[in-house]
């Protein structure tokens, strides 16, 4: 076991004595570290003696008490002041907030060198040494022998928390809700002090902090391999469990993690080319039936949500927005909310429960996402309900809402439905489709460009690479196909509502 306070004073070669916090004699000292910076307590990992020449020692009393509660929640075993040297006078407020804590406050007498304390420290420790590697080992031995699937993980921190000492919560920093759909959900105080600060846990400090939250000491720590994974420990008992195992345990669930998230990525794969084909109509009523309960979505009452990022992820193109959702279908397992998704055109396409919650997709898609919400469909359906959400998705960006359902909430263009944004479509623009079909010609790219330039002939040349002169010709040849006079206000306006409806209906 490593050296408690009270036997590294009665080391007579030392000569350490005493100022404050007697009742914290037998706290043990896991390693002895030297720092002279002002936030003395940012690095304290837990268990250690705090050796420090006096400079981190403010000179108010008021300061001094908060230094000395700051190193007591973060796990420090005592503080050592070297004499002669730095630090300012000690306040009586100061040591009686040591004796209250306590916190054990130990003067180290002039000229002693800090390495010596450290050194008895580090001999003390080197039978906590060897425990800790036979830990360590048992700590990778659970991994070996977890098993890669998801219904594993809730066993593994169960068999973690037992080596450990501790009750350990997998959960994300963001919301705070447990990380696997089996985890265990934080306790009531916990939830209840950091909620109003969700998306800060752990991000105010570093990686591994320890904390004192009403009366019990708390670490939070990163799991390495997935962001914003954030491991919670409350240790049963003192001494605190091991820093460096701590790390150690992390580290084998964030493998963990990835194992579950690599076999989640093969069924996604999956889920993927079965939708590409139903979508495509390439699959009956039976086959489509059986694959999707495979995926554990009711054929028979389900929903088709259609997705885009609203706002473009850092250095990525507006075509190419689906990009800040390539994680929804992780996110919906994790929340309990079996899925089988498709990215397909910069959309991405979810089939999901009827009973799915809005609030739960707009949680698992992200603030900044735009969700189209088809209305309850069954397989043989599923093309109406890609139409439906897609024409949802369109009403809900229009209109800057993060979710919309079909048929419900404000019009879209000033039409109700999919059927008649398709029938303007075919009306206005059909003319020009079934002509490109039997020419080499870009005259839906042309008359698209040559709206967002203002109808400025350069402008659109410039943009689709080709003369003026073709722009113009494009320009009356649309006018033909269409029997419109691209001159009139009117005609603008129409052909731009049916290409809005065509982009945003277009699979």
């Amino acid at each position: 076991m490593a050296i408690t306070v009270a036997e590294l004073i009665a080391e007579p070669q030392l000569g350490l004595t005493l100022l404050a916090g007697s009742a914290g004699l037998d706290n043990r000292i896991t390693w002895a570290h030297t720092s002279d910076l002002p936030r003395l307590w940012e690095w304290v990992t837990g268990g250690e003696l705090m050796m420090t020449n006096g400079l981190s020692i403010p000179s108010d009393a008021a300061a001094q008490v908060a230094l000395a509660e700051a190193l007591m929640d973060s796990g420090a075993s005592a503080l050592a002041i070297g004499e002669k040297m730095h630090a300012p006078p000690l306040t009586d407020e100061f040591l009686e907030a040591c004796n209250r804590l306590p916190l054990p406050l130990i003067n180290i007498p002039y000229p002693l060198p800090f390495i010596a304390i450290a050194r008895s420290v580090a001999e003390s420790s080197l039978l906590e040494e060897s425990r800790r590697l036979r830990q360590t080992a048992r700590v990778y031995d659970l991994l070996r022998t977890a098993g890669a699937s998801e219904d594993h993980w809730q066993s593994l921190v169960q068999r973690l928390s037992t080596e450990l000492d501790a009750e350990l919560f997998v959960v994300d920093r963001r919301c705070l809700h447990p990380w696997h759909p089996d985890g265990q959900s934080l306790p009531v105080f916990l939830a209840e002090e950091w909620a109003p600060l969700s998306g800060q846990v752990g991000l105010a400090g570093k990686n591994f902090q320890w904390h004192r939250i009403r009366g019990r000491h708390v670490l939070t720590m990163d799991i390495p391999t997935h962001a914003n994974a954030l491991l919670v420990v409350l240790p049963n008992s003192e001494p605190h469990p091991d820093a460096v195992v701590l790390l150690h345990a992390a580290t084998v669930l964030g493998l963990q993690l990835s194992r579950i998230v690599l076999s989640l990525e093969g069924r996604h794969r999956l889920a993927g080319e079965f939708l590409l084909q139903a979508m495509d109509g390439r699959l009956g009523a039976a086959e489509m039936e059986s694959r999707l309960a495979g995926f554990e979505v009711a054929p028979q009452d389900f929903l088709l949500a259609s997705m885009t990022a609203s706002i473009p992820t850092a250095g990525a193109k507006a075509a190419d927005d689906v990009g800040g959702l390539a994680d929804v279908h992780i996110e919906l397992w994790r929340h309990g909310v079996a899925s089988a998704s498709l990215k397909r055109n910069n959309r991405l396409h979810v089939v999901v429960p009827a009973g799915v919650s809005d609030d739960v997709l707009v949680h698992c898609a992200g603030a900044n996402a735009a969700i189209g919400i088809s209305a309850p469909a069954d397989v043989t359906g599923i093309q109406r309900a890609l139409q439906e959400s897609l024409w949802a998705l369109g009403s809900a960006r229009a209109n800057k809402l993060g979710l919309a359902r079909y048929a419900e909430g404000p019009s879209w263009l000033g039409l109700t439905g999919f059927e008649e944004g398709t029938a303007l479509v075919r009306r206005l623009l059909g003319p020009i489709f079934d002509y490109e079909q039997g020419q080499d010609g870009d005259l839906i790219v042309t008359l698209r460009t040559y709206l967002d330039s203002q109808r400025s002939w350069q402008k659109t040349a410039a943009a689709v690479f080709a003369h003026r002169q073709t722009i113009i010709y494009r320009i009356r040849k649309i006018g033909e196909l269409t029997g419109l006079d691209m001159g009139e206000t009117s005609t603008v306006a129409q052909l731009w509502f049916a290409l809005q409806i065509h982009e945003a209906m277009h699979q």
